[in-house]
């Protein structure tokens, strides 16, 4: 069950009858509650999960979109069963009903497994801020998840369910979708409803979606996408009013300047991005240079703007009768709102909407825009020691979406030397949702990257091992050519005890030479890789003369395939045997 990891394989194998809706929930249930990421707040209880059971086996696969589909949502959302904590155990409820959009999905046959942990109140963008314990990457646990949807998004990314639900005003639903390898869609704000949902800022709230697959977003879109004339900021979709193509092929791409761009000192986000506005044009888009700087500017009113006063009034009863309730950061946060005053509150209103004026014009010459989805991630041991600033910038580049109503999706783009995910961010006018999940969908395709922490592909993109010994090796100076290609380290290993290894003469990127010699009793230290077969070409392709790709032994005796050397290339060569690998010669 393993290799079950999108929805549509998910419902395919409930058809077929390979796997059983009971086992399959079962076991999700099981692993949530084996979770060490502190992804969870609460979940269901096994008598729960029985009458969840009981109920589907009123219906078939074909009844309900969405049968025996495990989903999380963030415990800021009612669940019926479930208290509601918003990240604070003080202001805890049980709700009588669940809210709207949970609704939908259980009426289509989802399964909740519970709710997710979050930054206390919705409040803030690292996912550490909670007295439920700092949620952990789902790559390395010594780095932030990103909030505050933070639960919501591990919780995916590690395949402990197929989707679930979060929420975003400044960033939520986004920068832990980046930081972990996962599709996050804003919708249009208003198209999802926020019924049942504790507000952060009423007028900004958007209830999101985290998937590993773009397809899986559509599927859940035509489910979620209902009007709910009890939410006063809810709107119709009119999908009719977005002119945004759903394909690269002549897609004109916004990118802004380079003095424009913030990756506050991380060279690998930085190169990461480079990398998706290359592919970019290589997949047909037209690129534009793009003014964000209006954009950016509408951003600071969020935080620095009465906005935070939205924050205060959603749980001001609370809030006044004992602040230190809530941690000392967000007690921070929110009691500074208390010093606004409406003419500040005004005046703000009419700079945003000069703001908007300016970027819908600048949003009109142009189908998308692509920006980082975050300029760079932080360990959880930086964050608790600047939790402020460190926050404030990973706001950079989604603290305007809402404020000025564009639909955005964040996208999996890369992997860092780190081994860390990269992602990126395409945003466009209110309705455009569709097109956004349709070039999701187009990247995915082509980008061959692995779902979610998973370490597994779509499959379509079936891989194969290749083994790597020079300057391709993990953070070396070509690693990031296996990164873009959606390569995933599989083995730090040795080949077998015949091969000659030599340093290749020549200019540029210094390159080693791997030769095989059945009088050699040496062995060299080797990584292999796992790289979709779609994209060995391609990696071939940037391969100079005279290495190349064929068979090379491992000491366990297993045969890979692997960067070689012709004997031609050796006339230059200096021979490096003795030092066992590649890094070993770099060092001395």
């Amino acid at each position: 069950m393993d290799d079950i990891l999108t929805i549509e394989q998910l419902l395919q194998a409930y058809q077929s009858g390979t796997v059983s809706v009971r086992t399959l929930l079962s076991e999700k249930w099981q692993q949530a509650k084996q979770d060490e990421h502190h992804s969870w707040i609460s979940l269901i209880s096994e008598q729960q999960l029985e009458n969840y059971l009981s109920h589907l086996e009123q219906f078939s696969v074909e009844d309900l979109p969405l049968y025996g589909v495990p989903f999380a949502i963030k415990d800021n959302i009612d669940l019926a069963g479930l208290n509601t904590t918003a990240g604070c155990r003080e202001y805890s409820y049980a709700p009588d009903e669940s809210a709207f959009v949970v609704a939908l999905l259980i009426e289509a046959g989802a399964v909740p497994l519970g709710k997710t942990n979050l930054d206390q109140f919705a409040t803030g963008l690292v996912g550490t801020r909670s007295p439920w314990g700092e949620t952990r990457n789902s790559f390395n646990p010594e780095y932030i998840s990103g909030g505050s949807s933070a639960g919501s998004a591990v919780s995916v990314a590690t395949n402990q369910v197929f989707f679930s639900l979060g929420t975003d005003t400044a960033g939520s639903g986004r920068v832990p979708a980046a930081f972990n390898n996962l599709f996050g869609l804003k919708p249009t704000k208003g198209l999802l409803s926020c019924s049942g949902v504790v507000p952060a800022c009423k007028s900004l709230d958007c209830v999101t979606l985290f998937t590993r697959a773009a397809s899986d977003l559509a599927i859940l879109h035509k489910v979620v996408a209902v009007y709910d004339n009890q939410d006063c900021y809810a709107r119709p979709y009119l999908p009719s009013s977005s002119q945004v193509p759903n394909a690269f092929s002549g897609l004109k791409v916004g990118v802004p300047s380079a003095s424009q761009l913030e990756f506050f000192g991380n060279a690998e986000y930085q190169a990461g991005f480079e990398s998706a506005v290359a592919k970019l044009a290589a997949l047909g888009a037209e690129l534009v240079e793009f003014d964000l700087e209006p954009f950016l500017q509408a951003a600071k009113l969020l935080y620095q703007g009465p906005w935070v006063a939205e924050r205060y009034a959603a749980i001001q009863a609370f809030f006044d009768q004992d602040s230190s309730r809530c941690l000392p950061v967000i007690e921070t946060i929110i009691g500074g709102a208390k010093s606004i005053s409406a003419a500040d509150t005004f005046n703000a209103m009419y700079q945003l909407q000069a703001y908007k004026v300016i970027c819908d014009e600048r949003l009109s010459c142009v189908d998308v825009v692509i920006t980082p989805t975050a300029g760079s991630t932080y360990t959880i041991a930086d964050v608790n020691a600047d939790p402020i600033t460190l926050n404030s910038n990973l706001g950079y580049y989604t603290n305007f979406m809402n404020l000025l109503d564009y639909a955005a999706l964040a996208i999996p783009s890369s992997f860092c030397p780190s081994g860390l995910p990269f992602g990126f961010t395409l945003f466009a006018p209110a309705h455009s949702d569709s097109a956004l999940i349709a070039l999701a969908d187009a990247w995915q395709q082509q980008s061959g990257l692995p779902l979610g922490a998973t370490g597994k592909y779509l499959p379509q993109q079936y891989v194969m091992d290749v083994l790597v010994c020079g300057a391709h090796m993990q953070g070396l100076a070509l690693n990031h050519q296996l990164l873009e290609l959606g390569g995933v380290l599989k083995s730090h290993t040795r080949t077998s005890a015949n091969y000659r290894f030599y340093a290749l003469g020549g200019e540029g990127i210094a390159r080693p030479g791997l030769v095989r010699d059945e009088s050699s009793d040496s062995t060299i230290d080797v990584e292999v890789w796992q790289l979709p077969v779609a994209n060995v070409g391609k990696l071939l392709a940037q391969i100079p003369h005279p290495l190349g790709l064929g068979k090379v032994e491992l000491a366990c005796g297993e045969w890979v395939s692997g960067f070689i050397c012709e004997p031609s290339g050796l006339n230059s060569a200096t021979e490096i045997t003795q030092f066992g690998g590649w890094r070993q010669y770099m060092d001395a």
